[in-house]
């Protein structure tokens, strides 16, 4: 559905102009203050009101550590990569898009002329300057500019609560895809939180005939049972392999997703697929992890591994947009612009009852 709510729509703007933003000063330390408001568009760009940006994982990751791996916060960014919001002004040579839209955009900006982005493998792209992510701003502030080619026009069916979930649920799509799912195949997935939910959701609609889902936090599990074909296994009282072979006349799933990102879930994960089964790397473990070179090879398991997402996205907004998934529910609560520093803090407690919280530049009730 369409929101009642409305985006700020500025008019013209020049680089004298302040708007607020949301700004990781340092590890521990966020801000709401006036930055700079960006100027007109170059040619193939577009200038985005923003309206709705969720908090990931990652956002608040930095918050709490300033860095994760090798990115590491060294001056102040803005935050903020799953956005939503108003194209306020167009670029020379855009025609796909007109001031009025609403639009959801692909965080990652590749470099086109690289390797990576010509073998259509653009996510992997070591020069891809990604929202959020040092040295680069996110989408948390009031305008963006953006790359038209990756701002992508809302349909009427979705909320823009709704288009600013379609980045995790585009990674839930790359998963999938890259599992290579057969219809009536069974699934499983490790992690009830929002990425786990996601590649659920995914893999539903793409041919699974019912996907698995565990977790250790029950409360977590209860936000999927009214989800027909989503069957969750409380992992603090049920093997997931054991329940799956129990249910398939012992064979297991033909595909299994890794969303924790928890190092201790592989200590038996080489036991849950079946003989010829994929095992889909999606979390991404803290430290190093095990790998049971002799189980995956005598049952020829194959692995594939994921990193954010390439050419899924249209295909995200258009099931998102569909009958058979509806991303509403996932949010858990909405927070003005005013109270973000609140919201991260809320984000950085781990709440079990908490999936997708989301922060709003609307001017009037983001409900």
């Amino acid at each position: 559905m369409t929101d009642t709510t409305t985006s700020p729509t500025p008019g013209p703007a020049t680089s004298s102009e302040k708007m607020r933003a949301v700004v990781l000063q340092e590890k521990g330390r966020i801000t709401v203050e006036e930055v700079a408001r960006p100027g007109d568009p170059d040619p193939g760009e577009v200038r985005i009101a923003m309206h709705t940006v969720g908090i990931c994982g990652s956002d608040v990751h930095y918050y709490t550590h300033g860095a994760i791996g090798d990115f590491v916060l060294e001056e102040p960014m803005i935050l903020g990569h799953e956005g939503s919001g108003t194209v306020v002004a167009v670029g020379q040579g855009v025609d796909h898009l007109q001031v009025g839209d609403r639009v959801c955009m692909e965080p990652g900006i590749p470099d086109p002329r690289s390797r990576a982005s010509r073998e259509g493998i653009y996510n992997v792209d070591p020069s891809v300057r990604f929202w959020a992510t040092p040295p680069y701003d996110g989408c948390l502030a009031e305008e963006v500019l953006h790359p038209a080619e990756y701002t992508y026009r809302l349909p009427e069916e979705l909320s823009f609560a709704e288009g600013a979930l379609i980045e995790p649920f585009a990674v839930g799509m790359q998963a999938v895809t890259k599992a290579r799912l057969r219809p009536g195949d069974i699934v499983a997935v490790i992690g009830c939180g929002t990425i786990g939910i996601m590649t659920a959701i995914a893999a539903l609609n793409g041919g699974a005939a019912r996907v698995y889902v565990s977790d250790l936090a029950h409360e977590k599990l209860e936000l999927i049972e009214d989800i027909p074909g989503l069957v969750p296994v409380d992992a603090s009282t049920e093997n997931l392999g054991e329940r799956i072979r129990r249910d398939t006349g012992g064979w297991g799933p033909q595909a299994l997703f890794e969303a924790s990102g928890a190092a201790g879930a592989y200590a038996s994960i080489w036991d849950v697929p079946a003989p010829g089964g994929v095992l889909v790397v999606v979390g991404m473990p803290t430290r190093p992890v095990t790998f049971d070179t002799t189980k995956a090879q005598v049952r020829e398991l194959r692995i594939e591994t994921v990193f954010r997402y390439a050419n899924v996205y249209q295909k995200a907004i258009d099931l998102a947009a569909g009958p058979g998934v509806n991303l509403a529910p996932l949010v858990t609560e909405t927070f003005p612009i005013s109270e973000a520093v609140a919201a991260f803090d809320r984000g950085a407690e781990g709440r079990p009852t908490d999936t997708k919280l989301q922060l709003t530049f609307a001017t009037s009730d983001p409900a």
